[in-house]
């Protein structure tokens, strides 16, 4: 029987790394909430609209189609590259530079000639897909229409064999907002080991709402709509059986009652959020943080380092974890 996750092609990653070293990967919230990215892995032409709860956008391909859910790797690397910056007193710059490599090796790709021409079109289709939209980030509403990413340059190249060496991403403007803002949320390493676009998708939107919350419940037709499948509602069921019969999902699993798809958290050892007991904080918590570490810290690494803190102190009886998170917060902030 096939394993449902892709082999881990580079289990020593980090020896290899050399930019910000193994950073824990994280995506833009807004991405994660809404079908920004075809699932399709031909390419894909057609103009897709989509509206939510106010929210709207329509996402316009290049004559080489719309970025798929695998070109967002590029995304998600270069969004955890800029926040380890940050973190280690870098200057915001809407511009990120990286080694091509590391890239690959980070999401779980082959390093050979093929996967370097794959990221070159993957840049490709990113800088074409035209994306407009009411959604802000960071509290700003870009209104005209907007490249995924602005562009990107190939600063250095093997001259032997043409590939790319070191290469530079202008991310757009609403993406870099979402970025200041703290709007994004680390996820697992194995989302890169998922083998279906679709499963990654359902990935996102589990990390998004469902968190470390023990139970989190939606319809299937909404999933299915915000998934953003074109395939029918019979072929995504299908998509859910296979999810719940090999339980592959990073960190979480699902449950089928009638049409209510049910996810639960269960952490692993890549999980990004801790394994076993510890206290749980809610998502109010987690916003009323973001707002007092502003842009100098990522609210998900304070939480990771006051869990080592819990855990150091032989685990404390805490009444009110979300108050000790939050004055926990403000002595960090303090002591900048």
């Amino acid at each position: 029987m096939v394993d449902p996750l892709l082999p881990d092609r580079h289990p020593d990653r980090d020896f290899f790394i050399c930019d910000f070293g193994d950073v824990i990967p994280k995506s833009d919230i807004a991405s994660m909430e809404h079908p920004l990215f075809t699932l399709s892995t031909k390419p894909d032409t057609t103009i897709r609209c989509y509206e939510h709860n106010g929210s709207s956008v329509t996402i316009t391909p290049s004559v080489l189609g719309l970025a798929t859910i695998k070109d967002k790797d590029v995304l998600i690397y270069a969004i955890s590259q800029l926040l380890a910056g940050i973190n280690q007193g870098d200057i915001p710059n809407r511009k990120v530079r990286f080694k091509a490599h590391d890239l690959l090796i980070t999401t779980n790709r082959g390093t050979g000639g093929t996967e370097y021409k794959l990221l070159k079109m993957a840049l490709d289709r990113l800088a074409g897909t035209l994306i407009t939209t009411n959604i802000k980030t960071n509290d700003k509403q870009i209104t005209e229409g907007f490249g995924i990413i602005d562009g990107y340059r190939i600063v250095v190249e093997d001259e032997r064999n043409k590939r790319m060496l070191e290469l530079e991403i202008t991310l757009s403007e609403w993406l870099f907002n979402a970025v200041l803002g703290q709007e994004v949320l680390s996820i697992n390493r194995n989302y890169f080991r998922l083998r279906k676009p679709i499963e990654r998708r359902i990935y996102e939107i589990a990390r998004k709402h469902c968190g470390t919350q023990n139970k989190w419940s939606i319809g299937i037709k909404k999933l299915h709509k915000k998934v953003g499948s074109s395939g029918v509602l019979k072929q995504f069921k299908f998509t859910l059986k296979h999810l719940i019969e090999h339980n592959h999902l990073p960190d979480y699993r699902i449950s089928l009652e009638g049409d209510i798809v049910n996810f639960s958290f269960e952490s692993d050892d890549n999980s990004l959020v801790y394994d076993g007991d510890y206290p749980r904080l809610k998502p109010d918590t987690i916003e009323k943080a973001r707002q007092i570490l502003g842009r100098n810290f990522e609210v998900y690494s304070i939480e990771a380092e006051w869990i080592d803190y819990w855990k150091s102190s032989k685990y404390p009886d805490l009444s009110s974890p979300d108050g000790a998170f939050i004055g926990f917060c403000k002595k960090k902030v303090g002591q900048q």
